[in-house]
């Protein structure tokens, strides 16, 4: 007896969208599509970017479903998945703000959403935000997805050592940057 979608495990709807089954895939991404923006959000801190993302990703997903191996959790592939969307978008921005600037006009979106009297916690992950890739990626898989060092080793594809020391230097720069926006 087949069961219906909602009661298959991700197991079962992998192996079933990685045949064609597009109901399958469906529900495969019904059920990880808020998992895959919180995770977009974080790493971006605007819903519209997250947005993008997780749009991108579910595009993605359906290219690459059939190269999941099943080796690792499905979770720790999506997490992967999304901070390689997240990247792309952000060098395509960084490409984006540099033509804008060599032709001489401003780009708007630089200022949009910070204003005074601004959230304590939304600052500092505005500030996690601004750290070096590698420190930002795991400073939000730890502290912002609540997953192990070693998890996070496995998304970013690094050591569980590499990871911590990330973070203790991500630690550091939080600090100083923090003590500056407060003198400020």
């Amino acid at each position: 007896m087949m069961l219906d979608d909602s009661e298959a495990s991700d197991a079962e709807l992998i192996g079933r969208a990685r045949g064609g089954d597009r109901g399958a895939f469906g529900k495969l991404l019904e059920r990880h599509y808020g998992f895959v923006y919180r995770a977009a959000y974080r790493w971006c801190g605007r819903k519209a970017d997250a947005e993008d993302v997780a749009q991108d990703v579910c595009v993605r997903l359906g290219r690459a479903i059939r190269d999941y191996q099943g080796n690792g959790a499905f979770t720790t592939w999506l997490y992967a998945m999304t901070l390689n969307a997240v990247r792309d978008m952000m060098r395509k921005q960084a490409r984006d703000t540099a033509k804008t600037e060599s032709y001489g006009t401003y780009a708007l979106i630089v200022g949009e959403g910070s204003e005074e009297g601004q959230d304590p916690t939304e600052a500092l992950w505005a500030a996690v935000r601004m750290l070096p890739d590698k420190q930002r990626d795991a400073v939000l898989l730890v502290y912002g997805e609540g997953i192990s060092h070693a998890a996070a080793a496995e998304v970013m594809a690094i050591s569980e050592t590499t990871v911590s020391w990330h973070i203790h230097e991500a630690k550091k720069r939080l600090k100083a940057l923090m003590r500056s926006a407060g003198e400020v």
